[in-house]
């Protein structure tokens, strides 16, 4: 018999969530993903270059089991928890991404037409991947933290400049879906 697997309930991680985030605020501990990223950057020894990433990094090396934690959890993800079954898409979503060329949408999680390499070196894919990795890397720097950042620990903190954050990742988000994708894909 074959086992269906469901994402867990939101009254299990959503508890959780908020545990491990009084947890870190109980220590005075901010969580994001981007401040690994500039502690990984600081390793490297890009603080001999950058006053951004000269700073002590030990200081911060708990926080690296965050990106130990998310590798990890998206191999058990993907290879023990992944359920193979069409992904439940509204009928209109099929037919707008099947007009815009993708082939097998709701068939996968990954539509190859984005994440396979004959994509990702294409000259569209490449532009993608360049553009689209100084935009992340740009905003994450001018907006202080990444989404994981400002979404968990800065709501949880009850920042203001958080909430501004979220909310412009929600309406960048809702601009890139609406107008620009159409315009890259159609």
């Amino acid at each position: 018999m074959e086992t269906i697997l469901q994402p867990w309930p939101w009254y299990v991680s959503g508890p959780l969530l908020a545990m491990i985030m009084f947890i870190l605020i109980y220590f005075g501990k901010t969580f994001g993903m981007s401040s690994n990223l500039r502690t990984f950057c600081t390793i490297a020894g890009a603080g001999k270059k950058t006053k951004f990433f000269d700073f002590d990094w030990k200081s911060q090396k708990w926080n690296l089991t965050v990106v130990l934690g998310a590798v990890i959890g998206g191999f058990i993800a993907h290879f023990l928890l992944s359920n193979p079954i069409d992904i439940d898409l509204n009928p209109v979503t099929v037919e707008n991404l099947s007009q815009l060329g993708f082939d097998n949408a709701g068939k996968s999680l990954l539509p190859p037409e984005l994440f396979s390499w004959d994509a990702a070196f294409s000259l569209k894919g490449l532009a993608i991947l360049i553009v689209g990795g100084f935009l992340v890397g740009f905003g994450t720097r001018y907006a202080g933290g990444c989404t994981s950042g400002h979404a968990i620990t800065g709501l949880s903190n009850l920042q203001l400049p958080s909430l501004i954050a979220v909310i412009g990742f929600f309406l960048g988000g809702l601009i890139m879906i609406h107008l620009l994708f159409p315009l890259i894909f159609g």
